[in-house]
């Protein structure tokens, strides 16, 4: 039943295109796709069942806000003014975050709703029927309360076991095996264990859990098991229960698929009066997810603290050096190249590299610009292997794995580079005594389970595992990679910034990254990054041959708060051939623009004081003045919403720049176009 069609496919991808739709009908649960105005794509029947939306209403093209107001004036979201129920609900869709809500809509249903974004793209909306769960979920707290009181109501029975032997093992009998048959079906791991630690009895969710069948479990010992390191980690707990305590405890066990699963545990002695210490009833509840999303968590906070400090630095650092890169190419020009070459080149170049390390900063804190192209990644990986030849030893092979069809991929191919030269550095340093590093470019199709295991939307990606065969990391380290500033270099031989600025330009991108290793014998790096179709050639030809358009002569405005930044490019201009006017801040440009006709050109910066910063002023010149010409300089980050918030014919000049940088935005200045 759904949704969006495409008549551009070919028949092969039409049947694929109306399966998918098919296999979605299937799904119980209800499933929605917005993109990012947003407005609804597609969805599937059970949006209609579980949601009871109007048939009229569930179109392609549906913003979500109307979906929101149906809600809210029927009672779904409770008592409250319509309109701010519905603000806060759109205001929250178009953050782009996910999240996760459970609401008890009117009729007694219990949904689950989570949100995904789709980087770039918009987002998808699933809500899941939990009623049931919910009703599990209590059945367990009565069945645990239960269990307690029978243990208790199982000694008093032992104690009349001579008057009603027969009547009262009937009864038991009975009861056990409704007991059997509710703990077989509820979802917890829920099991037995008498005083010597063998297993009396497992309910299937336990048994299964440890990969093995209920009655297989029967008779085994806890360590059997457990296995000896998990065993080791919940012994203790054992001890304390054997006491005569309750306790809880979390563990974590590796399963036959090698995967790290983690339990929470209630271990209760079972006790009798006649009999003393009997052994222990256990209950458990898996959290594996739940420990994967802390963890996930956790990696986004650390990430949100970086970004936050790096982008609050970033305007300060450019700003310096923009005032240091400018004085030293303006001494350069004037010393001659001996002088130059001894005292003010390398200067010149620390500086630089200054730069660099800041946008390395914004490229792992996600706040420094991409600019994505469609990247034959085969052939960019080909052209980086004599750079790479050269920047590793001799002792070192590098072999490449390439795709005998391109495969392009939605990426900045400038990052990319970047990204493959630090792993191969890192996997230098791995190999001390030489190697072979293998890089490896292949397709990969994520399916649903998968794409949701990585965090990335279900689809066509390009794979690039980049692999060595030196020393590897230790267990307890390889979780830490993706920290910045961590290194397991010695001090000095490495900023820790090379993996960190990886994963924040591979997340940026869309994909995801991983890393496997093993001590002693090697370590693999393997991300995904979106595919996409072959770019445009012509268009891109026609692109490149369209001429600039000169600025007119005339006075230059520059507004600058930095006394120090403004002199630097006062003068950068004035080498240029300008007449340039100053301003402090965007109060005292405003009257300067008001009152002087033949300004030619306004050069701003983004953020000043005052309460008018460079975009309002942009905005407001281009009231006064719309032929003229403006350029934007900043020392900050921008997001997308501030470039989607200025007029597509006011560039954006980035600091720390030099005269050359300067001149050449300068030159591609347009005046905007009049309109009507």
């Amino acid at each position: 039943m759904v949704q969006a069609g495409n008549t551009s496919l070919t028949p092969e991808q039409r049947r694929r295109y109306d399966l998918l739709l098919a296999g979605l009908d299937l799904l119980d649960q209800a499933i929605a796709v917005f993109d990012a105005t947003p407005k609804l794509v597609t969805w599937n029947k059970a949006m209609l069942r579980l949601l009871d939306f109007p048939e009229s209403m569930v179109r392609v093209g549906t913003p979500f806000e109307d979906f929101v107001r149906f809600n809210a004036e029927r009672g779904e979201y409770g008592p409250g003014d319509i309109d701010t129920l519905v603000l806060e609900r759109v205001a929250s869709a178009r953050a782009f975050q996910p999240h996760y809500i459970e609401r008890a809509r009117p009729n007694g249903k219990v949904l689950a709703v989570r949100g995904v974004p789709i980087p770039n793209l918009g987002f998808v909306t699933l809500w899941t029927d939990i009623t049931e769960q919910r009703r599990y979920e209590s059945v367990i707290q009565q069945q645990n309360a239960q269990l307690e009181a029978r243990v208790q109501a199982r000694t008093a029975e032992l104690e009349r076991a001579n008057r009603e032997v027969d009547q009262i093992a009937g009864a038991l009998r009975q009861s056990e095996e409704r007991l059997r048959l509710i703990l077989d079906a509820i979802p917890a791991l829920i099991a037995h264990v008498d005083a010597g630690q063998h297993y009396r009895f497992a309910n299937r969710s336990y048994a299964e859990w440890f990969g093995l069948s209920k009655e297989s479990i029967v008779g085994r010992s806890v360590e059997e098991v457990f296995g000896p390191d998990a065993y080791a980690a919940v012994s203790p707990y054992l001890d304390e229960a054997a006491c005569g305590e309750r306790v809880s405890y979390e563990y974590s066990r590796t399963n036959a698929d090698g995967r790290t699963v983690h339990a929470r545990s209630v271990v209760v002695p079972d006790v009798s009066v006649e009999g003393g210490f009997q052994g222990f009833f256990v209950l458990s509840i898996d959290i594996t997810e739940q420990k994967a999303n802390q963890a996930a968590l956790i990696q986004a906070q650390k990430m949100e603290a970086v970004g936050q400090l790096t982008g609050g630095l970033a305007h300060d650092f450019n700003n310096l050096l923009t005032i240091i890169i400018g004085n030293l190419s303006a001494l350069q020009g004037q010393l001659g190249p001996a002088q130059s070459a001894e005292h003010v080149d390398p200067a010149m170049q620390a500086a630089r590299r200054g730069a660099e390390l800041i946008r390395r900063l914004l490229t792992y804190s996600r706040k420094q610009p991409l600019e994505p192209t469609s990247v034959e990644v085969g052939a960019l990986v080909h052209n980086m292997t004599h750079l790479l030849t050269r920047s590793l030893t001799e002792a070192v092979n590098v072999k490449l794995r390439l795709p005998a069809e391109p495969l392009f991929a939605l990426v900045d191919p400038h990052q990319l580079e970047n990204a493959l030269l630090n792993l191969a550095l890192n996997a230098r340093d791995a190999m001390p005594e030489g190697g072979e590093l293998t890089i490896t470019v292949s397709e990969r199709d994520l399916d649903t389970y998968v794409a949701r295991l990585v965090e990335v939307p279900a689809g066509k990606y390009v794979q690039i595992d980049v692999s060595d065969s030196g020393t590897g990391i230790e267990p307890e380290l390889l979780q830490r990679v993706f920290e910045p500033f961590f290194t397991t270099k010695p001090f000095g031989s490495g900023s820790g910034l090379g993996l960190s600025m990886v994963y924040g330009f591979v997340r940026q991108s869309g994909g995801n990254i991983r890393v496997v290793s093993t001590p002693g014998k090697g370590t693999s790096v393997r991300f995904v990054l979106p595919r996409s179709y072959a770019p445009d050639l012509a268009a891109a030809q026609a692109e490149r041959v369209t001429a600039p358009t000169h600025i007119s002569q005339g006075p230059v405005l520059l507004v600058e708060d930095e006394p120090d930044v403004r002199k630097i490019i006062r003068l950068q201009l004035t080498a240029l051939g300008h007449v340039v006017i100053e301003a402090e801040n965007g109060v005292e440009a405003l009257p300067l623009l008001e009152n002087i006709d033949d300004i030619s050109l306004l050069v701003s910066d983004t953020i000043m004081p005052g309460g008018v910063g460079g975009r309002e002023l942009a905005a407001r010149a281009r009231t006064l003045r719309p032929k003229l010409p403006i350029l934007l300089i900043t020392g900050y980050a921008s997001t997308e919403e501030d470039e989607q918030s200025l007029s597509a014919d006011i560039p954006v000049l980035r600091k720390p720049f030099d005269q050359a940088v300067l001149a050449a935005a300068l030159n591609e200045l347009d005046p905007p176009e009049e309109t009507c």
